[in-house]
């Protein structure tokens, strides 16, 4: 086996993800990330530090990708069409990157502060597009609770197997972000002062 020349921690990230998303998360190994790339296991020492920190940076690659699928999602828009523009893109991410996506929930040390970081990015996009609302503080963390509880579940259950039924599942989205919208809606209505309401 010769040596893979001009191998960097981008291509390595980008194979362990291919892997990831081909043969699940639990199933990556650093003799398997070898064999793709063609080179042999110690060599992969170079670039991480062994099975925990290929894991580590492929959390951080995981959520930096779906940050940059988000945030070209919504970009110059505001709203519901913000909020339905990020609903569908965590979603496509979740059905395209299966792999990668759990390893953006099961980071190995979610304390860690690059993961913390790419985490946070995430978390401030969607704070930032709920500003339309004009929420008060609180408020808007739950709404970002909220949706993002909404995206995960259904990601999450979809990918497991977990809608049996003959229904168009696209369908059941959109109505799910409807729904949590109206939601939204009502909650900025409640907070709107009375006499706002009167006129």
């Amino acid at each position: 086996m010769s040596p893979r020349i001009g191998l960097d921690q981008t291509t390595l990230l980008q194979a362990a993800a291919e892997l990831a998303d081909t043969h699940g998360f639990d199933h990556v190994t650093l003799a398997l990330l070898a064999r793709k790339l063609n080179i042999r296991t110690p060599s992969l020492y170079n670039h991480i530090d062994g099975l925990p920190g290929l894991r580590k940076k492929l959390s951080v690659y995981g959520l930096a990708q779906l940050f940059e699928k988000l945030s070209r999602s919504a970009a110059d828009l505001a709203g519901d069409d913000a909020v339905r523009a990020l609903g569908k893109a965590y979603l496509a991410f979740a059905r395209s990157r299966p792999g990668l996506y759990e390893l953006t929930l099961r980071a190995a040390d979610p304390g860690d502060p690059e993961i913390a970081d790419a985490g946070e990015k995430i978390v401030k996009l969607i704070v930032n597009t709920f500003s339309a609302y004009d929420l008060a503080d609180d408020a808007a963390l739950h709404a970002v609770r909220g949706l993002r509880s909404i995206l995960h579940g259904f990601a999450s259950l979809e990918q497991k197997g977990g809608f049996g039924l003959p229904l168009d599942l696209d369908k059941s989205f959109q109505l799910l972000l409807d729904a949590f919208l109206a939601g939204i809606h009502k909650m900025r209505d409640d907070e709107a002062p009375n006499e706002s309401r009167q006129l």
